[in-house]
């Protein structure tokens, strides 16, 4: 069997000037938790709901205790709603953020004509997810983990 049997052809895909929340969007409405990304009809990168995840793990997120002195009881309400204030702009930035920020530069494809057992290797080799499918310099499609698993309990059949 081979990846082409298998392969979704109706790709998602975002560009790499595409805010970070339009990427969580995309991931929502189509329920998908990864995306080739595109440019001038070129893939140039790739992006995974870790990779957006990860926006979440800097200093500006940390969920720091205050223990207060005695003598700042007082302060500590105003504290509080300054730092809530901090943690609301922080995810505006990053949801305005590009996803060239993000994505995955190095980007691991496969051809529509390999066989299952290459896509499952690759994937595994180069611990990915998910392979953009490119015949001829052109973007045809993508192929998931599932997908392949799912090729190799029906060839078995």
């Amino acid at each position: 069997m081979k990846i082409r049997d298998v392969m979704n052809s109706d790709v998602i895909t975002c560009t790499p000037d595409d805010p970070v929340s339009h990427l969580a969007d995309l991931f929502k409405e189509h329920h998908i938790s990864g995306a080739p990304v595109v440019e001038k009809e070129k893939v140039v990168g790739i992006v995974s709901e870790t990779d957006l995840l990860k926006l979440f793990k800097t200093p500006e997120f940390s969920d720091e205790l205050l223990l207060p002195s005695p003598l700042e009881v007082i302060e500590i309400p105003l504290r509080n709603l300054v730092r809530l204030e901090e943690i609301k702009k922080s995810i505006e930035n990053v949801k305005s953020k590009p996803v060239r920020h993000i994505m995955k530069k190095t980007v691991y494809s496969i051809s529509p004509d390999a066989s299952l057992e290459e896509g499952s290797d690759r994937m595994v080799r180069h611990k990915v997810n998910r392979l953009p499918v490119i015949e001829n310099g052109k973007l045809v499609g993508i192929v998931a983990r599932s997908d392949i698993i799912r090729g190799l309990s029906s060839s078995q059949e």
